[in-house]
C-alpha cells in the first residue's frame, strides 16, 4: 500500500500546485513598442498605420478629426478570484483631413478613472408579473388564426 500511496500523493500535489497557477489573458490590440516608436507625425498615412498596426480597436465617432484607438489589456486570473490587470495600454492616433498622422498619444492603466455605476432604477409602466402569472396569462392566447380555412 505504501508503494502506491507515495506516487499518488506526489501526483495529487503536482496537480494541486499547477491548478493554482494563474491564467494570463490578452485582450484587444497591444502594438509592439518598437513599431509604435517608428510612427512619426506628419509622415505616415492611414494606410501605412493600418499595415503597421492592423485595424484599430475602435474609431472616434464624435471627434471633428479622425482618431483611431488601439486598446489592449493583459490580465491574470488565479482560480476563481477577480482578474488582476497586469498591463493596460491605449494608443490614440489622430489624423488630419488629408489622412496623415497629426498626433500620437500613449496611455496606460495609471491614466484610468474609476466610474461608479448609478444605483437608481428607471420605473416602468405596467405591473410586475410572477413567472407563474406570465405562463398562465398566455394559456389560450396562441392558436390558429380565425380567418384560416380548414
Amino acid at each position: 500500500m505504501g508503494r502506491i500511496a507515495s506516487p499518488l500523493a506526489a501526483l495529487f500535489l503536482v496537480g494541486a500546485v499547477t491548478g493554482c497557477s494563474g491564467v494570463v489573458d490578452t485582450r484587444g490590440n497591444l502594438p509592439l513598442a518598437e513599431v509604435v516608436a517608428e510612427i512619426k507625425p506628419g509622415q505616415h498615412t492611414r494606410r501605412e498605420i493600418l499595415s503597421m498596426l492592423g485595424s484599430p480597436s475602435t474609431r472616434a465617432t464624435f471627434e471633428t478629426q479622425e482618431v483611431w484607438y488601439y486598446i489592449g489589456e493583459k490580465t491574470e486570473t488565479l482560480a476563481f478570484f477577480k482578474p488582476n490587470i497586469l498591463e493596460r495600454r491605449i494608443l490614440l492616433i489622430q489624423f488630419d483631413k488629408k489622412g496623415v498622422v497629426k498626433n500620437i498619444q500613449k496611455m496606460d492603466a495609471s491614466n484610468g478613472k474609476h466610474i461608479s455605476l448609478v444605483k437608481r432604477i428607471t420605473p416602468t409602466k405596467g405591473k410586475e408579473l410572477s413567472v407563474l402569472q406570465q405562463i398562465l396569462g398566455n394559456v389560450g392566447r396562441f392558436g390558429k388564426p380565425k380567418n384560416e380555412e380548414q
